[in-house]
């Protein structure tokens, strides 16, 4: 039945998919769709305007339209079956895809390069410390992830800042994911376990400057808001040329 009601409303031409308003819809009723928000179902829409707040770019606001009416019922549903489907990642014991085999690994000790005329400059060395990287990846009671600092890479951010080793990966277990097109609340969900399990340090959240990464520190937060942990937090953003623009 429609009736008369507050609902959210999409401007299109202003979003740019971000995707940071997702989890914040308790309700579930936005999803991105082709590289844009959208309201996936009025029934699912309270009107409420959790949401609001979290658009960038203010692509979001309530108005008074015809509509389905808000269906409690229908949410609990909807979010029920959206669990169900939701995969959990599960530690690899042996064999499987080796992208998913959980791996710790030595540290590697700079080489001096024995032709170089500059004897003070030394070979560039990994300073990755297990696997796998990928935040849908990673369980949470990976033993690696046990009293770590944790560093959270947009997955831009490697291919920009070429001393990203050096500066900011050593001595630092990492997790990297695209807020734009990863699973924004799946990544909420997953940080929530983390936080709850992990004993987690310290956070460093690096996002380049573009506005569709600024989602990922916002989603780290949510999730540790969520497991009730206090662990302290720095952002980094990095230019599109490779330079640390605050830090």
């Amino acid at each position: 039945m429609k009736v008369n009601r507050k609902i959210i409303e999409i401007d299109e031409d202003l979003c740019d998919g971000c995707g940071l308003c997702v989890p914040s819809c308790a309700e579930g009723a936005l999803e991105i769709v082709d590289s844009r928000v959208k309201v996936i179902a009025d029934k699912y829409c309270d009107g409420l305007g959790a949401c609001l707040g979290e658009c960038p770019v203010g692509a979001l606001k309530v108005v008074d339209r015809e509509a389905e009416e808000f269906d409690e019922v229908a949410v609990e549903a909807y979010l029920a079956e959206k669990e169900k489907n939701t995969p959990k990642a599960e530690p690899m014991i042996s064999g499987g895809c080796p992208s998913s085999r959980i791996e710790r690994f030595d540290k590697i000790e700079p080489v001096h390069t024995s032709n170089a005329p500059d004897i003070s400059r030394a070979e560039e060395t990994s300073a990755l410390s297990h696997w796998p990287v990928q935040i849908r990846l990673i369980p949470p009671t990976a033993e690696f992830l046990k009293g770590a600092d944790l560093l959270v890479l947009a997955d831009c951010v490697p291919v920009a800042f070429p001393s990203l080793h050096r500066d900011l990966l050593k001595e630092k277990v990492v997790a990297l994911g695209c807020p734009k097109f990863d699973d924004a609340e799946g990544y909420v969900n997953k940080f929530t376990e983390i936080f709850q399990v992990a004993d987690i340090k310290s956070v460093t959240a690096v996002v380049m400057e573009v506005p569709c990464c600024a989602g990922l520190p916002i989603v780290v937060k949510k999730g540790m808001e969520i497991s009730g942990k206090k662990v302290p937090i720095k952002e980094v953003v990095v230019s599109t040329r490779g330079k640390i623009l605050n830090r």
